[in-house]
């Protein structure tokens, strides 16, 4: 973090804990928690040993410099306390696993910004889980499979954020397939300029996009998606059941978005998840969409002051070969 960007503090989180919790617990202390790009997300120990999480929306927690988002986009900027209470409450709905919301406060008069406390889920990352112990692991990414398939059984009257379908709101694209060609386009014109590889290429992955994009069949059957799940978006509880996190993105979409981003993210631990009758023509166009999408994203998020460079430089990196790679480059 820069300097620019100071971490919070037990006394500027106190207030908050103190709502979430009551006044017989005493905030002890409070550690920013690592990976988060959109919002500040800080573990809360108090003085009886129990603990929680915090979930600040700032200016100063995000740093993706997105602007205001269109909630018609369904990718557009996915953060912000109205759609993670959206979310919360679709999931919970639904009966999928996500931490507790504890508190929420939109006020300002706790902390300058949203705000919310949620359960603390300590048994670790899923994908903590499958590096040390993966035959271990097998239990919880079956119970994440079964998650997963009560998840994608909740059918939409459209598609979009569940912020805006829910609330009877429709998306400023036709269908998801043209908002993904869209998207992928837009992507290219991003890499393009920073990218000499891409420049060489341009005419090839164009070409590819608007091919794969002409060969997907017209579809109204839209299902509830994370939209962004990988093994780092699920923690386990201390009996290894899955709860998912990071929600802000939620949206009514086509199934094979997801599985095309589980496929990326889960590697050789994704035939556990994988579901028959996937539209083999969705998958090639969302495959390429995506690879592109995770190389402008992150490059664009390195022009500002992200500290975890690596990273998010080798993020992109990997899928500009990968995008390559499906057009013959």
């Amino acid at each position: 973090m820069t300097a620019t960007r100071k971490p919070l503090t037990r006394g500027d989180l106190a207030p908050l804990a103190r709502a979430a919790v009551g006044p017989h617990r005493t905030l002890c202390a409070v550690t920013r928690l690592r990976g988060g790009s959109k919002k500040g997300v800080y573990r809360l120990a108090f003085d009886d040993d129990s603990t929680a999480v915090a979930y600040v929306w700032s200016a100063d927690e995000d740093y993706w410099d997105a602007g205001p988002a269109d909630l018609r986009d369904p990718f557009s900027h996915g953060t912000g306390l109205d759609l993670f209470t959206a979310a919360h409450d679709r999931l919970s709905a639904a009966g999928v696993r996500t931490p507790r919301l504890l508190y929420s406060d939109a006020t300002h008069t706790r902390l300058p910004a949203d705000a919310a406390v949620v359960e603390d889920v300590t048994g670790g990352s899923l994908e903590q889980a499958l590096e040390r112990h993966p035959d271990a692991a097998r239990a919880s990414l079956d119970l994440l499979s079964a998650q997963l398939g009560e998840l994608h059984t909740q059918v939409g009257p459209t598609f979009g954020k569940v912020a805006l379908v829910d609330n009877g709101g429709t998306p400023a694209a036709g269908s998801c397939e043209q908002h993904v060609t869209e998207g992928a386009l837009r992507a290219l014109d991003e890499i393009v300029v920073r990218d000499p590889r891409a420049a060489a290429a341009r005419e090839q992955l164009t070409d590819t996009v608007r091919a794969l994009s002409a060969a997907v069949r017209p579809r109204t059957r839209h299902v509830l998606i994370h939209g962004e799940l990988g093994p780092d978006h699920v923690l386990l509880t201390p009996d290894g059941r899955p709860a998912l996190i990071d929600i802000e993105g939620l949206l009514y979409f086509d199934v094979e978005w997801e599985h095309v981003f589980l496929r990326i993210r889960f590697h050789e631990h994704y035939e556990t998840l994988r579901t028959p009758d996937l539209d083999e023509d969705r998958l090639r166009l969302y495959h390429l969409a995506m690879r592109l999408s995770l190389v402008a994203g992150p490059l664009r998020l390195l022009d500002g002051d992200f500290p975890d460079r690596a990273a998010f430089r080798a993020i992109a990196e990997h899928n500009l070969v990968q995008a390559l790679r499906l057009v013959g480059c």
